[in-house]
């Protein structure tokens, strides 16, 4: 880029500065105070460019502003880079600029100029932005996101490909181990073979690919307590608790537990005027991804013998089972703020699940399998019965992970659980468990 002394406001007041951000290329337009055009410029939208047009432009008293794109936090890291000074760099919402800056006319100039505009005027849209951390999560979850949806589409390939055929899989998994084992030695004519051939070494790249980043992401959630923290909650793993934590970030620029939801597009519309108001389907705004993942983490609450399985029921009653779903997906977004901001594991998971669940992430983070079973050179048993598993209380098996100890229960919320004929379910779990051992089948 062409470098050019920069264009000092006479008066000495402030810059505002607005960058219409593409690919390949920006459009920028410097205001001062008095919303008088100082400066027009396009370059291309590279790192260097970027610094060199910051150096320029971005001096004290100044302010940027660019609308939210794929890009956007590396052109933010590379303005502050070359700025001499420390300025505001705003990054705005581009669905709710554009529903105030729509125009009959549109160009890059125009854009640039009404985002100069609307910061000068301090009536833009203004977004959070993630440090470093989040941003890396963020990230990573949309790369594993792309690959299930690639691996979700090879095996419907597949699927396709034998349905055309009227070729029924005889076990009840194709992509199991005796399913892809019947698949590889199937018959087939040329095309459909090679389909197969070509299908099935997609898919492995595909699975060794999420397998590394599995392995990945397992080591920062075994690091971050908030993760193992947040798969107390049913239905809740790994993948579900470290896309919600990128999609909040800092959870104290919410106030309330219901903002949080909101910002995840779980809160109903409403549509008010005069005395009437009507409340409608959810906003969907926010992160798509998180708000999917929590959906299906409420799928099987009807299941839970505690208070959300309660709730999910009765709701399922009164409504249909879809609005329980949505509805105990906002619950699980409620719930997992207040967790967060107490410190607190949630009060009534099962032990045993959560026991799993804790353990899976420790061995694939660290290799480390904690024995089990009788002590070493203890006789064993004679008895014909069935061998038991024994789960211990849900205290020591938060206690064994290292999450934050149960606090005892208020008052209030004992007179819930009576309620919800429930009083007995606090006492269950803080108690030890016996099940039946699985038999290896013969």
């Amino acid at each position: 880029m062409q470098r050019h002394p920069s264009v000092q406001d006479p008066a000495g007041g402030a810059h505002f500065i607005g960058l219409d951000v593409h690919k390949r290329v920006v459009q920028a337009c410097v205001l001062d105070a008095a919303g008088t055009l100082l400066r027009e410029v396009r370059f291309d939208c590279t790192a260097a460019n970027l610094r060199a047009f910051a150096s320029d432009q971005l001096v004290a008293h100044s302010q940027a502003a660019l609308e939210a794109t794929c890009h956007t936090w590396a052109i933010v890291d590379a303005l502050a880079e070359g700025a001499a000074v420390d300025v505001p760099i705003v990054v705005s919402n581009p669905m709710r600029t554009r529903a105030i800056a729509s125009a009959k006319v549109k160009t890059d100039r125009i854009d640039a100029r009404v985002l100069a505009e609307l910061l000068r005027c301090d009536y833009l849209p203004r977004v959070w932005q993630p440090d470093a951390a989040t941003r890396t999560q963020r990230r990573r979850s949309s790369h594993r996101a792309a690959l299930v949806a690639q691996r979700t589409a090879c095996k419907n390939r597949l699927h396709a490909m034998l349905t055309q055929r009227l070729i029924v899989c005889p076990h009840a998994e194709l992509f199991g181990n005796k399913g892809l084992q019947w698949l590889q030695q199937l018959e087939l004519d040329p095309e459909a073979a090679l389909v197969r051939q070509a299908e099935l070494a997609i898919l492995a790249t595909l699975q060794a690919q999420l397998k590394l980043l599995h392995d990945a992401q397992a080591h920062s959630a075994w690091d971050d307590p908030r993760v193992k923290l947040l798969m107390t909650l049913p239905g809740v793993d790994m993948t579900v608790a470290q896309t919600l934590l990128a999609a909040w970030g800092d959870i104290s620029r919410f106030d309330c537990a219901e903002r949080a939801s909101a910002y995840l597009g779980l809160a109903p519309s409403t549509h008010a005027s005069a005395d009437k108001c009507y409340h409608g389907a959810i906003t969907k705004h926010g992160n798509s991804r998180a708000r999917w993942l929590l959906v299906q983490a409420a799928q099987h609450l009807d299941k839970h013998p505690g208070p959300l399985g309660v709730q999910f029921k009765r709701l399922a009653a009164r409504k249909n089972r879809n609005i329980a779903v949505v509805a105990m997906a906002r619950k699980l977004a409620c719930i997992a703020y207040l967790m967060l901001q107490r410190n607190e594991p949630y009060r009534y998971a099962l032990p045993a699940p959560t026991q799993n669940k804790l353990a899976r992430l420790r061995v694939a983070a660290t290799g480390v399998r904690r024995k089990s079973g009788p002590a070493a050179r203890t006789p064993r048993s004679a008895s014909p019965e069935t061998p038991q598993r024994t789960t211990p209380a849900l205290g020591n098996v938060l206690m064994k992970e290292q999450l934050p100890a149960l606090v005892p229960l208020a008052p209030g919320e004992l007179r819930m659980l009576d309620r919800l004929g429930l009083a007995q379910l606090p006492a269950q779990l803080d108690s030890p468990s016996s099940r039946p051992r699985r038999r290896a089948a013969h």
